[in-house]
């Protein structure tokens, strides 16, 4: 997701001096069955959820706001005891699905952006249900400061921050909807269907950081929120006289350039987005003017560009300034800025142009991938790869102490390839969802 910060090292020099914790960061199991986490015969038969990285505001669910260096479950007890089909990880918030079609959430609840409006706490350390969704959800999304449901019937439901009209509700108040102020950005604490959407069926949403793309059932795209840099893709306009106008739209907004293709998959990155057609052909819009996607030199980088150098495309995922797309055949195409080598390739090289992530998916294709502010992971033959950023200083940090570990390698290094998160040796990996410096998986006993 967004934002800056900077891995800290003091942390793993002192892990070094320490042998024993050094041992279990090495040799320990790849999650707490002890008292500090769920037994394996609570785990078994279920859908759950591990976490790591940053704990900063409870964002990982588990009670505390420590971090986590290496992967931890939630327990099925904190869900009524149900298997977790999705989760998606936000700026420092995170959204667990379950399969009865609940959503709950942990985290930072600044600007609402948990949807627990009877709870007032500025963060909440353990999953609360979300109130107010009224259809069983099919898919969730976590942007950096807000979230999005989608029912079972297509409808979409937004909460949380709105200062760019990133919620879809448009300009107008209305009575009974929990909408106040804090330091004059507008807030949304309870979920509200967007109505500009209604007898729309949508299938897909993906949150940025101030901004939202949604795919409808036939195919088309919508984008609304704050539109800087053009990641909306609707291209620059003047206002009366040609004077300036905002960027930002506040309700949904079909992307015109993209009307006769069919999109099948869509992702919303910091100051970028992405979009898929059904011929498998990539669409980039938004920030490129610095080359930080590829394609700097296009004339126009507010409307969707396709992108012609990769194979029939499948799945999108977007990050701070860098873009991951899974092929028709599981391969993993990369491009942007690298930062602590996010891309995976071997380098911290910016890459200007698609180029395909090998190691261990020459071996395995690629079946999911999520893009955080600066790292990535994948799912691959059912085991979890991540890379790129390592650690960073927590908002609750400590001198000396790094509350990162987004990777879940056991330390906050870098990585610049993927590297396999040591999971328990029966445990199959389902879905991978991002946060700004944390991560989530979805896993099952295989």
């Amino acid at each position: 997701m967004i934002g800056r910060a900077f891995a800290n090292r003091s942390s793993l020099r002192a892990i070094l001096k320490n042998e024993t914790k050094l041992s279990e960061l090495r040799f320990g199991r790849w999650i707490s069955v002890s008292s500090n986490g769920p037994e394996e015969a609570e785990l078994s038969g279920k859908r759950f959820a591990a976490l790591w990285g940053n704990g900063d505001y409870g964002r990982l669910g588990q009670g505390s706001l420590e971090s986590q260096w290496s992967p931890k479950a939630l327990p099925p007890s904190l869900f009524d005891n149900q298997s977790l089909r999705e989760i998606a990880c936000g700026g420092a918030h995170t959204l667990f699905l379950t399969e009865n079609g609940h959503v709950y959430a942990s985290g930072l609840n600044d600007y609402g952006q948990l949807g627990v409006s009877a709870d007032d706490r500025g963060y909440i350390i353990e999953p609360l249900e979300v109130a107010g969704l009224p259809k069983e959800i099919l898919k969730v999304s976590a942007g950096y400061h807000h979230s999005s449901a989608i029912t079972v019937d297509g409808e979409l439901y937004m909460w949380g921050k709105n200062t760019n009209g990133q919620l879809g509700l448009g300009k107008r108040r209305e009575q009974g909807m929990h909408i106040f102020h804090c330091e004059a950005a507008t807030i949304l604490s309870t979920p509200s269907k967007v109505k500009f959407l209604t007898g729309v069926t949508v299938k897909i949403i993906s949150l940025g950081f101030e901004h939202s793309i949604a795919v409808t059932d036939k195919g088309e795209t919508l984008s609304w929120g704050g539109g800087g840099s053009g990641r909306l893709g609707h291209g620059h306009q003047s206002g009366i006289l040609g004077l300036f106008k905002s960027d930002s739209e506040y309700t949904p907004r079909l992307v015109k350039e993209l009307e006769g293709f069919k999109i099948k998959n869509a992702a919303a990155g910091m100051l970028h987005s992405v979009c898929i057609s059904e011929n498998g052909s990539v669409y980039v819009f938004g920030e490129r003017a610095k080359k930080k996607l590829g394609y700097g030199e296009a004339s126009n980088n507010s409307v969707p560009s396709m992108v012609d150098e990769i194979p029939y495309s499948e799945k999108a995922a977007c990050g701070g300034y860098h873009t991951c797309i899974i092929t028709g055949g599981g391969e993993l195409y990369v491009w942007g800025t690298n930062e602590n080598g996010c891309l995976g390739i071997g380098s911290t090289d910016v890459a200007h142009s698609p180029e395909r992530v090998e190691g261990p998916f020459l071996r395995h294709s690629v079946s999911e991938v999520s893009c955080g502010w600066k790292h990535t992971a994948a799912i691959s033959g059912g085991n979890v790869y991540t890379w790129g950023w390592g650690g960073s200083h927590g908002t609750f940090s400590v001198e000396g102490h790094s509350s990162g570990g987004q990777l879940g390698q056991g330390s906050d290094v870098d990585y610049i390839e993927p590297t396999i998160v040591n999971f328990h040796r029966h445990m199959k990996a389902l879905q991978i969802s991002c946060g700004f410096n944390h991560t989530g998986a979805i896993l099952e006993y295989s």
